[in-house]
């Protein structure tokens, strides 16, 4: 059986780049949070992998956010209302946690304007 990669903590930058992209997005200083996930890396895997996550709420609806980092310069993200409510970016990993933030609320945001037009039912 091969050994589980060794995944690095998020870092300051990391953390940075995230909080920054969202307290612009939100026009207010957001609060986040650090944890672990445990997540298969890939879909065949039987094994599952912790790895490092950054996670916040939104302040406009009952949306909650995560960025999971699988890899060095991997990531993979995803944002929900309740446990059947999960929405993705449609890509299935980025290379860059700047782009990944950016993309995922790029999605949220239009998804909240055809929500609002009555399109989401």
């Amino acid at each position: 059986m091969a050994r589980q990669k060794e995944i690095p903590d998020l870092s300051a930058t990391d953390i940075s780049t995230v909080q920054q992209t969202i307290n612009e997005r939100f026009q207010q200083e957001m609060a986040v949070e650090l944890g672990d996930a445990e997540i298969r890396l890939h879909p065949d895997d039987r094994e599952l992998a912790t790895c490092p996550l950054i996670y916040w709420e939104s302040p406009e609806d009952n949306s909650k956010f995560f960025i999971t980092k699988t890899g060095i310069n991997e990531f993979r993200c995803q944002f929900f209302y309740r446990g059947y409510q999960q929405y993705g970016t449609g890509k299935d990993k980025y290379d860059n946690i700047g782009d990944c933030a950016i993309a995922m609320l790029q999605v949220h945001h239009e998804y909240e304007q055809k929500k609002a037009a009555g399109e989401n039912n």
